[in-house]
């Protein structure tokens, strides 16, 4: 085992395939433009260290990274990993994660576009997230007090698990998979189209047009602020608590709310037949 303090790593591959190293206050950055310092590393400890150069923990297993920073310079950071655990860091890198496996993140400030792409077993706890196109084709999430800012998000995910989030974004969950969202509240427009199996449970969600041509679709005890045209050709079993603007031709199920604006059966290229009442 090797312990590095207060040095700086500017050469290409220049901690490569280290096992067991621990790195203390160091620092990757230099005019050498030194890519990949930790790439092939195993059971790698970085404490206090600043990465400003690209692609440092590539095909890396077993790694600890805390109170550590990733710079706009850092891109592609952790790719192809396993077993990785970032505590109290700062991403902010371009696609600073993709097709990793068995990830944790706990209280990091995470600023970075394509981020999470197809990657699996990932717990996300007390985070900060902006970026487009987060989680893309990712699988077994289980995240708690994730603060997401993005775009496109949760698009393809399958198997994850939701609770006390808070999401900003334009739309959410496209064509996702087995997911269930507790106790959250989803900004956006166009939620969750195409989704199957997505269960929501004590969610405040708000925007135009939600939930159409969803499979399995359950609403438990939710609020929907500003929802017009929603359901439209889905599957839906949900209990809402409020005022809905408009429902479209559900496909089939069960809808309760406590007020309806609208209910729209018309114009319907399927045969829909949804139960729809109000309270």
């Amino acid at each position: 085992m090797n312990t590095y303090k207060n040095k700086n790593f500017p050469y290409e591959r220049a901690l490569y395939a280290e096992d067991g190293a621990v790195l203390s206050g160091c620092s990757f950055s230099g005019e050498e433009d030194g890519e990949s310092a930790l790439k092939e590393c195993r059971n790698i400890t970085a404490e206090n260290c600043t990465f400003d150069l690209r692609y440092p923990f590539w095909h890396i297993k077993g790694a600890h990274i805390t109170g550590s920073e990733m710079s706009e310079n850092c891109r592609a950071a952790i790719w192809y990993g396993s077993d990785v655990t970032v505590t109290a860091s700062r991403l902010h890198g371009i696609k600073a994660l993709r097709e990793c496996e068995h990830v944790r993140l706990f209280d990091c400030d995470i600023i970075s576009p394509e981020f999470g792409w197809k990657s699996s077993d990932i717990a996300v706890g007390s985070c900060k997230l902006t970026g487009e196109y987060p989680f893309l084709l990712a699988r077994g999430i289980k995240a708690d007090k994730l603060c997401l800012t993005g775009k496109y998000s949760f698009q393809y995910i399958e198997d994850s698990e939701f609770d006390s989030c808070d999401f900003d974004t334009k739309d959410a969950f496209w064509h996702a998979k087995n997911v269930t969202v507790r106790n959250s509240v989803i900004k956006g427009e166009y939620f969750s189209w195409y989704s199957e199996n997505l269960t929501l449970i004590n969610c405040r969600i708000s925007g135009t047009q939600p939930l159409c041509y969803c499979k399995g679709l359950r609403l438990i005890n939710c609020e929907l602020e500003g929802a017009d045209f929603a359901f439209e050709y889905s599957q839906v079993e949900a209990d809402i608590t409020g005022h809905v603007i408009s429902v479209k031709n559900p496909l089939s199920g069960h809808i309760t709310a406590d007020s309806i604006g609208e209910i729209i059966l018309e114009d319907s290229i399927y045969d829909c037949n949804c139960k729809i009442e109000t309270r």
